[in-house]
């Protein structure tokens, strides 16, 4: 029963850790920083299971995981007030252009990150973006000026 109640313990904290880095952190890992996770893991592992090499305890250690992880999934189905504190919430990051400062300064995000994320995008411009939202996941979603979006195709470059 130890192992169980470790197991569920260190998802806790591996979720805690994972909300508190920050989003932009956790989609674009350097080398050393995914190497540095992978050996966390690796830690993690030994304290749950003290260095147990058995497989009943992997399979169970695996499987305390994978309840929580179930449980969390119920959690955000059954109380939907709960959605934003286990996944978090999209966070408006710039408008008209200008990246806000205080949401900016809480997700450690520069306007260099902006630029790079909307170049990938298609987007030349911070003066092109209108609204650039930070999703729970670490991506962005941009939303241009009306005069971008009409869809209409750019006649003057394909001639």
């Amino acid at each position: 029963m130890e192992i169980v109640i470790r197991a569920a313990l260190m998802f806790v904290f591996l979720w805690a850790v994972t909300r508190g880095v920050g989003r932009s952190t956790l989609g674009e890992l350097s080398t050393f920083e995914l190497l540095l996770y992978v050996t966390m893991g690796d830690l993690i592992q030994q304290s749950v299971t003290q260095q147990d090499y058995s497989i009943t305890s992997g399979v169970l250690t695996i499987s305390v995981f994978a309840l929580c992880t179930v449980g969390l999934s119920w959690l955000q189905w059954r109380f939907p007030r709960t959605r934003s504190l286990i996944r978090g919430k999209p966070i408006v990051i710039a408008r008209a252009g200008k990246l806000l400062p205080v949401p900016a300064r809480q997700q450690r995000f520069t306007d260099s990150d902006l630029l790079a994320m909307a170049r990938q995008q298609g987007i030349r411009r911070l003066t092109d973006i209108e609204l650039a939202i930070l999703e729970a996941d670490g991506r962005v979603s941009f939303f241009t000026s009306a005069s971008d979006s009409s869809g209409a195709p750019d006649t003057a470059a394909t001639s």
